[in-house]
């Protein structure tokens, strides 16, 4: 990943709505939600909830897919690896022991 990419998905996490959206998201992998559920859970109305998940499938990180008459939307697992791995690639000067707390905190993907 390079530093555009990381930017254009940080700015998208950058705002209360779209970050805890993603958060549920990840909570629902592999399933998904559909965008009903995700407009009830925001509690935001659907014309302001679509904008905000606009921005988060323009930056890659949520892909939809239609199962029937809805729409799913689930996380792009490889975009949340991309920016991961990209936080943390020089992380430590290369002493991963060092790193090791943090990665065993991570319980996903």
């Amino acid at each position: 990943m390079d530093t555009d990419s990381a930017l254009s998905i940080l700015a998208a996490l950058a705002h209360p709505t779209r970050l805890e959206t993603f958060r549920l998201l990840v909570r629902h992998e592999p399933e998904g939600l559909s965008t009903g559920q995700l407009v009830d859970a925001s509690g935001l109305n659907q014309s302001t909830f679509s904008t905000h998940l606009a921005v988060l499938a323009k930056a890659g990180l949520v892909m939809s897919e239609k199962r029937g008459r809805q729409q799913i939307q689930r996380v792009n697992i490889d975009a949340l690896r991309g920016v991961m791995l990209f936080l943390a690639k020089d992380c430590c000067q290369g002493r991963a022991e060092l790193c090791a707390p943090l990665l065993a905190e991570l319980t996903c993907c």
